[in-house]
């Protein structure tokens, strides 16, 4: 099996760089990066020192229910090319994070989500998404469970 790191959507992040709302309906903030900790959900890359980046409020989750997360998230100020790749994206560079199998339905998969080496994140996915009831992971922050990005099928 093949994998595939998906950035949030860019018709989503260009709403974003075009002024409009996060998921709580707020205007992003916007701030000048330090280049240290400031990874874009969009190109999955970190922020370079002196680049401008927006804060916003991210569920990657289609609607509404109760394992709907809502977290912060970081993004480019400016248009940045969306992450398209098998490999691991430049911004996981810790070491290590939460990858946690989600259903069909966008629900935990209960005994899915480990803290996981970062050099061990392909192949935990893999065998995550080799289980019929997982439709997705996603990977998230190990220490404040921030969401970083999602892993499919290929």
């Amino acid at each position: 099996m093949t994998i595939r790191y998906r950035p949030i959507a860019t018709q989503l992040a260009a709403s974003l760089w075009d002024g409009g709302p996060d998921s709580y309906g707020m205007q992003p903030e916007r701030r000048i990066s330090d280049g240290y900790g400031v990874p874009c959900r969009h190109c999955l890359a970190g922020v370079k020192e002196g680049d401008a980046y927006l804060i916003l409020a991210h569920r990657p989750f289609a609607s509404l229910q109760p394992y709907a997360e809502t977290g912060p998230i970081f993004l480019h100020a400016e248009p940045c090319r969306a992450y398209d790749g098998a490999d691991l994206p430049p911004m996981l560079d810790s070491r290590d994070y939460i990858v946690r199998g989600y259903s069909r339905d966008d629900r935990i998969v209960y005994g899915t989500g480990a803290v996981t080496p970062r050099a061990e994140i392909a192949a935990y996915a893999e065998t995550l998404l080799a289980r019929p009831d997982i439709a997705y992971v996603h990977v998230r922050s190990a220490r404040n469970n921030c969401y970083q990005c999602r892993i499919e099928r290929n």
